[in-house]
C-alpha cells in the first residue's frame, strides 16, 4: 500500500476542482489569471533579484567576506568558538548558494562529524537566507519599510547561530 502522502495532492486538486464546480467557478480561467499575475510578480522582482545577486557576487569576489572573518578570528578564538565557521555564520544570511559552498568547503576539510561540521550544519539548518527572503517577498508586494524586520530576522539569524554554537558545544563533544 502507498504511504498516505502520496494521494493527498491529487486529493487536493480533485477537492478544488469539485468545489469551483460546485460554486461555477471556472476552474482554467483562474487558473490563467494566477498565472499572469504570477509572471507579472515575477518580472518585477527582477531589478531587486539583479541587484542583490551583484551585492553578493562583489562580497565574495572583492575579498570582503574574507577580510572579515579574519577580523573576526581574534575575538572566535577568545570566546572559544570555531574561527572556520565565521565566513559561514556571515555568509548564511546573504546567500544560500555561497553558504552551501562555504559549508562544502568545512565537510571537505573538517569532516561533518567534527564540532566544525556540526557548528555548521546546525548554522545551515537553523538560519534563513534573511536578505534574499526579504527581498523576494517585500518586493512582491511592494514595501519599502523594512526596517523592522530586517532588525528582527538578522536577531533571529544571531540567536540561531549562538544556539547552534553552545549546542553543539555542550551536547555533542
Amino acid at each position: 500500500m502507498q504511504n498516505f502522502g502520496f494521494y493527498v495532492v491529487p486529493a487536493m486538486i480533485f477537492m478544488i476542482i469539485l468545489y469551483a464546480s460546485f460554486k461555477n467557478v471556472s476552474v482554467f480561467d483562474e487558473f490563467l489569471t494566477g498565472s499572469e499575475e504570477g509572471f507579472k510578480t515575477t518580472i518585477s522582482l527582477i531589478p531587486t533579484l539583479v541587484a542583490l545577486v551583484t551585492g553578493v557576487t562583489m562580497l565574495k569576489s572583492s575579498g570582503a567576506l574574507e577580510l572579515f572573518a579574519n577580523f573576526v578570528s581574534p575575538i572566535c578564538t577568545f570566546l572559544k568558538i570555531p574561527p572556520q565557521i565565521a565566513p559561514l555564520a556571515i555568509m548564511r544570511p546573504i546567500s544560500g548558494s555561497g553558504s552551501t559552498a562555504l559549508l562544502d568547503n568545512i565537510f571537505s576539510n573538517y569532516g561533518p562529524d567534527s564540532l566544525i561540521g556540526t557548528i555548521a550544519s546546525m548554522i545551515m539548518g537553523s538560519t534563513e537566507t534573511t536578505f534574499y527572503t526579504l527581498t523576494v517577498y517585500f518586493g512582491a508586494v511592494k514595501i519599502k519599510n523594512t526596517g523592522h524586520a530586517l532588525i528582527c530576522a538578522v536577531l533571529a539569524d544571531i540567536c540561531a547561530i549562538v544556539t547552534a554554537i553552545l549546542t553543539a558545544k555542550l551536547l555533542t563533544f
